[in-house]
């Protein structure tokens, strides 16, 4: 027995044909059939080396009485991030606007079919309660029912969620708008106060790498290095950052490469999934953080990830042209 998704090209959603789930692929035939049903839409956006979407997968999905109350109180969606980027950005950004935190994957979203609009959100929810989180069964409980009862609710509160996300949308520049540094300047002082001056990195637990953040401490210092004040604050973000990772536990010490990010502060306890996307710029920002320091760790650092990425990153990748 399988579901629609037996019919789609991807490898997660195939990875979820054979649920007892009545899973629909993103697209118009979901929508109409939850306005037909007059049925909130369940959103579940992962991707295939999601760990904690695999376990909600094996908690829930593949689970006959869970999958029932799915398919009885809603119409199922899933979606691929890495198959569709544009629509999981879409609920990421509404889930943050919802729950005040971030997000993250699985991302489970409970959708008004009218007009796409989410109305409640979360991550990953258990089968069982645990981790001071109701049971998954519970939740789709509560949110049919508050779907149900409070119509109009739903829909004023998808209709202040949009404006909102209207005002994120940045205003068209005009012909004559002069670029400047402020915008830079802004961000340079955001990242300072979210800084973790005892073990480096930006904002707390669980800690992700944030090359990109890295990145741009690196060239705000590279900038100001002629200067009369350099900005050695920024340098010394940066370098306190790639110290601490390298040095903690997110960094395999023995095959090389970096983990997706850490459970604690301190670098200390991974999630043990490691990502070429991640590590690829973790590579170049380790190498560009040695010739600004001539620091060996950092060198060091990138070879052995340089070698894990070509040692297992390419072998996979044959792997896969040759299934496909």
């Amino acid at each position: 027995m399988t579901n629609r998704l037996a019919k789609e090209t991807s490898p997660y959603l195939l990875q979820h044909a054979d649920n007892p789930v009545e899973w629909y692929a993103w697209g118009s035939e979901a929508f109409e059939a939850a306005r037909e049903a007059g049925k909130p839409v369940l959103l579940s956006i992962g991707y295939s080396a999601c760990h904690w979407c695999h376990v909600m997968a094996h908690e829930s999905f593949e689970d006959d009485t869970t999958a029932e109350l799915m398919n009885r109180l809603f119409v199922n969606i899933k979606v691929d991030r890495e198959e569709r980027p544009d629509i999981d950005r879409i609920y990421q950004t509404a889930h943050q606007l919802l729950t005040q935190r971030g997000g993250g994957w699985p991302l489970t979203m409970f959708l008004n079919a009218e007009n796409q609009r989410p109305f409640f959100g979360g991550t990953y929810f258990p089968k069982d309660r645990r981790y001071g989180m109701p049971s998954f069964s519970e939740l789709l409980h509560s949110v049919a029912t508050y779907f149900d009862e409070k119509r109009d609710d739903v829909r004023e509160q998808g209709n202040r969620l949009s404006d909102v996300l209207g005002q994120l949308e940045p205003s068209p520049a005009e012909d004559d708008t002069s670029l400047s540094g402020e915008p830079i300047r802004k961000v340079r002082e955001q990242l300072g106060k979210s800084f973790d001056g005892d073990y480096g990195g930006f904002g707390g637990a669980p800690k992700f790498p944030h090359p990109g953040t890295i990145d741009r401490m690196l060239r705000h210092w590279h900038t100001t290095a002629n200067d009369a004040e350099p900005d050695i604050d920024a340098l010394f973000m940066a370098s306190l950052t790639l110290t601490r990772m390298a040095e903690g536990g997110i960094y395999d010490h023995v095959g090389g490469g970096f983990c997706r990010y850490s459970v604690d502060r301190h670098w200390q306890i991974p999630h043990f999934e490691k990502m070429l996307y991640d590590n690829g710029p973790l590579l170049a920002i380790y190498a560009q953080a040695y010739l600004a320091t001539g620091e060996t760790l950092f060198a060091d650092t990138a070879t052995e990830t340089a070698d894990w990425i070509l040692a297992d990153m390419r072998v996979a990748r044959r792997w896969i042209f040759l299934v496909a």
